[in-house]
């Protein structure tokens, strides 16, 4: 589908947004929302309900004339598969319009050994998916991926991932959607948990910040309603952001003192290990916060320290309504409550005055439930782009946004 990745005003992707959001309940509320002619806003909503995407029915309340029939997403109007990948694990599961996540499962796999053997699993693991959803009657529409580094949206490429050599300017989403012959979009990982999140939880926000807390530390950004993505791709990656208490720590991406090297779930591993506890994974850390153990309820509290400093330099200068903490680590409480501590006491009071600070709604779908959205909503019926709409009898135009 031609336009931006997130949806140019009056497209298919747009209406279905305000629709899913509750801003618009018919065709009346698109016109007043959208600026767009009535017979334009008619001709989408009914090119979207022959789509099997939305339904019209019933009767919402008059506003002086025939009552408006009311739409709503269509959920078995098709879904997508979704992948949301880690370095050392991925959740795939299906997304259908309604935002609702079906079949997920969690399986292991490695993808910094390489984009080759990477994309041979996932497209083994993505068509297996895609077979069984359409021996359930479901229309597979689109796959969604979520990737552990940054990417260019536009283009599905891959861009200078740390910790993953020979994925720089790999093409994901050309190769995928050639191998799979369905279209494919492609996101950063925190990107698309905060589009999970906002689409799903938080429609109401147009100003949010959600970071990922797990083996790496990431976060998406919610600007006006829409996921920033920035020039290149890399904006929320506050994983290198230096920060003085890692002193001269290597980092992966070649720098020295990055967040990352003190904040992340490997950082606590390895710190952990030179404590003289092994655990095999983040899992088995946090299983030591839960039973209490100092070592681990110190180097989980002070990490969250340490993210909430770089935080607090993002809440001054974005301002946002709320900062949702998600992945792994987000369910230790001490890490929570040290965030929490830290956005209080650095940031100024006018940016703290109204902001939530809490955890995500949408816990591990998050990512899935972004990816999918996503790619479902760049696959919409298309209908070009707006012209300016003529000018219209006011009359005419009343009565034609009531039909």
């Amino acid at each position: 589908m031609a336009g931006t990745p997130h949806g140019e005003p009056g497209s298919a992707q747009h209406i279905l947004q305000l629709v899913s959001s509750g801003a618009a309940s018919s065709r009346a509320d698109l016109v007043r929302e959208l600026g767009l002619a009535p017979s334009t806003v008619s001709l989408r909503v009914q090119e979207l309900v022959s789509a099997g995407v939305l339904t019209e029915s019933g009767e919402g309340a008059s506003r002086g004339g025939r009552r408006p029939r009311l739409l709503q997403v269509h959920a078995q109007g098709g879904v997508a598969l979704a992948a949301d990948l880690g370095s050392h694990h991925a959740r795939i599961g299906v997304v259908d319009l309604g935002g609702t996540v079906l079949d997920a499962v969690d399986l292991p796999h490695d993808i910094t050994a390489g984009p080759e053997s990477a994309v041979d699993w996932l497209c083994g693991q993505v068509a297996d998916m895609g077979a069984r959803q359409r021996e359930a009657g479901r229309a597979v529409r689109a796959l969604g991926v979520a990737f552990p580094g940054p990417v260019q949206p536009a283009e599905g490429r891959v861009l200078s991932p740390s910790r993953m050599p020979g994925w720089h300017r790999y093409p994901l989403r050309d190769v995928l959607a050639e191998r799979l012959g369905i279209p494919v979009t492609v996101d950063n990982d925190a990107t698309m948990m905060a589009v999970g999140e906002h689409r799903t939880a938080r429609p109401g926000l147009d100003h949010m910040v959600v970071v990922k807390a797990g083996r790496g530390i990431g976060s998406g950004v919610i600007v006006a309603g829409r996921p920033h993505d920035g020039a290149n791709g890399s904006a929320g990656d506050i994983s290198h952001v230096r920060i003085e208490a890692a002193g001269d720590r290597p980092c992966s991406c070649g720098n020295i003192g990055c967040l990352e090297t003190v904040a992340s779930g490997a950082a606590l591993i390895r710190e952990l290990a030179a404590q003289g506890v092994e655990v095999e994974d983040t899992t088995e850390l946090l299983r030591l916060v839960a039973d209490g153990d100092p070592q681990a309820t110190t180097l989980v509290r002070t990490a969250g320290r340490h993210i909430g400093t770089v935080l607090s330099v993002v809440v001054n200068f974005f301002n946002p309504q709320a900062v949702a903490l998600g992945g792994v680590l987000a369910t230790a409480e001490p890490l929570v409550a040290a965030v929490r501590g830290v956005l209080y006491e650095r940031c100024l009071p006018l940016a703290t005055a109204d902001l939530e600070i809490t955890t995500t709604v949408t816990g591990r779908d998050a990512g899935l439930l972004g990816a999918g959205l996503t790619a479902l909503r760049q696959n919409l019926p298309h209908s070009p782009a707006p012209h300016s709409p003529a000018p219209q009898d006011p009359s005419s135009q009343e009565e034609s946004a009531r039909a």
